[in-house]
């Protein structure tokens, strides 16, 4: 008897920075610099510099819109942190853009001193966090959220779609202080519109679908990968509540805690991030605190190691925090 194997499409090397949209997807493209432009328009005081990423951060439409504005520093994180540092201090509003591994790595110590220790007005907006890009570990930021909250006074926002970036931009504009937004770039997929009535506010967490069984606590990327999750799960009858927490630094421990005492739910707290360190620890150590003990906990996060380099759906897929991979990983928690 004859088989027919079917072939899956082979994955060329644009696949390690494709979009981290789905096929299908609906997305919207440069949410931030889209974002940034409009509001630059009401606020002559903000200022856009990058270290040779302009189009790869999309803040390359904000130096169209406004050249005697935009800065380009080269590559030299630490100068771009340095600068932006001292433009504050003049009274501007810098939005300062890189990779994350390069604006947390390289220049950390900039971060730290110049800008978080004078709680000076910049606005750190990092491209590719997390496995965001197949390039290996040279690029993959799985360790940024760890690094950034150490920092005293430092605000991390980690949107979840082309919608949270939009209206994060101009809160975190207003927000007096430093902050760091990890940023999704390109063609961003586009989910939280359907979700009736939402909104981004800065260090809120929402309640995005309810749920029975399982509670996922999810920031940024993984929040889109834990409502496609909830929907698979929902055929095998398994009720999937997710809470979002696109401010992970200051955390809302009181939505946390709220949710997370619904009796008999197992909480799993999904992030496009190292386990070490990020909000999968944030919240344990809340629900610590707060003497909160749901019927299980688990942390579908990314492994502390080096991660491969290759196509991102296949990372993906290998570390567990694809749509489906991680409803695999649920249903073996519920056992």
């Amino acid at each position: 008897m004859n088989t027919v194997v079917e072939k899956k499409p082979r994955l060329t090397t644009s696949a390690m920075i494709a979009s981290i949209a789905g096929e299908g997807q609906r997305v919207r493209a440069a949410p931030f610099g889209k974002a940034l432009v409009e509001v630059a328009a009401q606020h002559p005081e903000v200022v856009g510099l990058t270290a040779d990423l302009a189009k790869y951060t999309d803040l390359h439409l904000f130096a169209q819109a406004y050249p005697e504005r935009f800065f380009q520093m080269g590559m030299a994180e630490q100068l771009l942190m340095g600068a932006a540092g001292g433009m504050a201090k003049e009274g501007l509003v810098p939005f300062a853009t890189t990779y994350a591994a390069f604006g947390t790595r390289r220049a950390f110590d900039f971060i730290h001193q110049v800008i978080a220790e004078e709680h000076l007005n910049v606005k750190i907006c990092c491209a590719l966090p997390g496995l965001t890009t197949g390039y290996g570990p040279s690029h993959a930021a799985i360790e940024d959220i760890a690094m950034m909250r150490g920092v005293p006074g430092l605000t991390i926002v980690d949107p979840c779609d082309a919608l949270d970036i939009e209206q994060a931009v101009p809160q975190i504009a207003a927000h007096p202080g430093p902050v760091y937004m990890r940023l999704l770039r390109g063609q961003v997929p586009l989910v939280l519109d359907e979700v009736e009535g939402y909104r981004f506010e800065l260090g809120r967490a929402k309640m995005l679908r309810v749920g029975a069984d399982v509670l996922v606590i999810s920031a940024g990327l993984l929040t889109m990968r834990a409502l496609e999750a909830a929907q698979t799960l929902s055929h095998d009858k398994v009720g999937v509540a997710v809470l979002h927490c696109p401010t992970i630094k200051p955390l809302d421990e009181a939505a946390i805690v709220q949710a997370a005492r619904v009796r008999h739910r197992l909480v799993v707290v999904a992030e496009n991030h190292s386990v070490v360190g990020g909000l999968g620890e944030a919240v344990a150590g809340t629900l610590l605190r707060h003497r909160v003990q749901p019927a299980g906990f688990q942390l579908a996060g990314l492994p502390d190691a080096f991660l491969d380099a290759g196509a991102l759906p296949t990372l993906h897929d290998r570390y567990g925090i694809s749509g489906h991979a991680l409803a695999a990983r649920i249903r073996a928690w519920l056992g």
